[in-house]
């Protein structure tokens, strides 16, 4: 596999074992570096990933080195190789030793664990290069607790502690079953999973199988609490921890938040081939699209008949999360004809063409249902909004339209 730069191996021995694994994966070249000159060798190497061996002596030269990475542009990996402590937000961790037989060879794993974080090197570098006017996007302005979503997977007694550990880092969908972590999946952007205890190992295997032979979360950042796993799995982002809940949320949370990144900078391509007309953020129009768009939308149903109603989901103000989850699941579950924006005032506001009151009623239903389950970074802080609908009359304007909505919001909130 070709990269933009040379891979650069930190460690305080002279070649450490795991460098022979990117010869053996084809990941070169490889220039290797001493901890007291790391720093000033990502500067001059230019790397495209940093693979440091991590031991108690040099946690402090870690975080110096993170620092220095985070300034890079593109995104510059950087994994840490058996941290015993926890690390910075952008440092990527693996673990060689895990479960006996968990998977295939701590080599391979690797690789594939690199070959992952140089795609989103590669897509941020596309991005970079295709947006203008150019605009500064880091790993750093991604926040898990308003970006990222966890599906959460559990009905043990760790399972409480879990909620609480990742719903204070950041967004988190809890599933008490396999089958409605499946729905979930099938529905929702998620980021990452954590597959907590409550199920038999061949469930959890039946489960990370699945996820490996579908490749819309081949690359998903997956935590597993059960040991003892035999089988392969052909998925780079696992890992198998056996420590506390702070322990898993602390190894997650900086693969969850490179995924939240690259998702971002996949909704940000979307929304240049869109010509800006799409809000990055959310996948849905920005604001001054949407307003183009229905006052059209109405002139045109007017001229030609038909239905047209509109939909406002009322979302908390105090609680931005709550809003950016919903526009986020109404831009992946709504119909194509239909289009939508988050508004100002904390909502959401979507139009359904071709639907009559009672069909935009049950659309807005089944996506608010959707909302539902879904917690935002504070624990207990659900997404509860309040729904509203119109149908177009045939003397209305846009302006006439939007009033009635926002008035029948009105009697609802109140």
């Amino acid at each position: 596999m070709s990269q933009q730069g040379p891979i650069l191996v930190v460690s305080t021995a002279k070649r450490p074992s795991f460098a022979a694994t990117l010869d053996v994966a084809r990941l070169f070249p490889v220039v290797e570096s001493g901890w007291t000159d790391a720093a000033r060798a990502v500067e001059q190497v230019q790397p495209a990933a940093v693979l440091a061996e991590i031991s108690g002596t040099n946690a402090a030269g870690l975080a110096e080195l993170a620092v220095r990475v985070a300034a890079r542009q593109p995104y510059l990996p950087l994994i840490a190789i058996d941290p015993q402590n926890p690390v910075p937000d952008n440092v990527i961790p693996f673990f060689q030793s895990q479960v006996p037989n968990a998977q295939q060879g701590g080599s391979d794993r690797l690789a594939a664990r690199l070959r992952a974080a140089l795609r989103v090197r590669s897509l941020h570098a596309t991005v970079m290069r295709r947006l203008v006017p150019a605009t500064p996007m880091a790993l750093s302005h991604i926040d898990p607790v308003r970006d990222a979503t966890v599906l959460l997977i559990g009905r043990g007694g760790a399972y409480p502690a879990l909620s609480v550990a990742l719903g204070e880092r950041t967004g988190v969908v809890g599933a008490l079953s396999i089958e409605a972590a499946a729905k979930h999946l099938n529905v929702r952007d998620i980021d990452g999973i954590v597959l907590g205890e409550g199920f038999s190992l061949r469930v959890v295997d039946a489960f990370l199988t699945v996820l490996t032979e579908d490749a819309r979360f081949r690359n998903l950042p997956v935590v597993v609490t059960a040991g003892d796993l035999a089988p392969a799995y052909d998925l780079p982002n696992l890992e198998m921890v056996s420590g506390d809940a702070v322990q898993v949320a602390a190894i997650g949370l900086p693969l969850i938040r490179q995924h939240a990144f690259e998702a971002h900078l996949s909704r940000t391509l979307k929304a240049i081939d869109a010509d800006g007309l799409i809000d990055a953020r959310t996948g849905l129009l920005t604001p001054e699209a949407f307003e183009r768009d229905f006052a059209s939308a109405i002139y045109q149903t007017q001229q030609r008949g038909g239905g047209l109603s509109v939909a406002r989901f009322a979302f908390d103000p105090g609680h931005p999360r709550a809003q950016f989850d919903g526009a986020r699941i109404i831009s992946r579950l709504m119909r194509q004809m239909d289009f939508g924006a988050a508004q100002d005032d904390g909502s959401v506001v979507v139009v359904f063409a071709e639907a009559d009151l009672k069909s935009a009623h049950a659309i807005a239903r089944r996506l608010s249902s959707v909302m539902r389950h879904t917690s935002h970074g504070q624990r207990d802080m659900r997404s509860e909004p309040i729904v509203t609908v119109a149908t177009l009359l045939p003397n209305d304007s846009a302006k006439s339209l939007r009033s009635r909505l926002q008035d029948d919001a009105q009697r609802a909130a109140s």
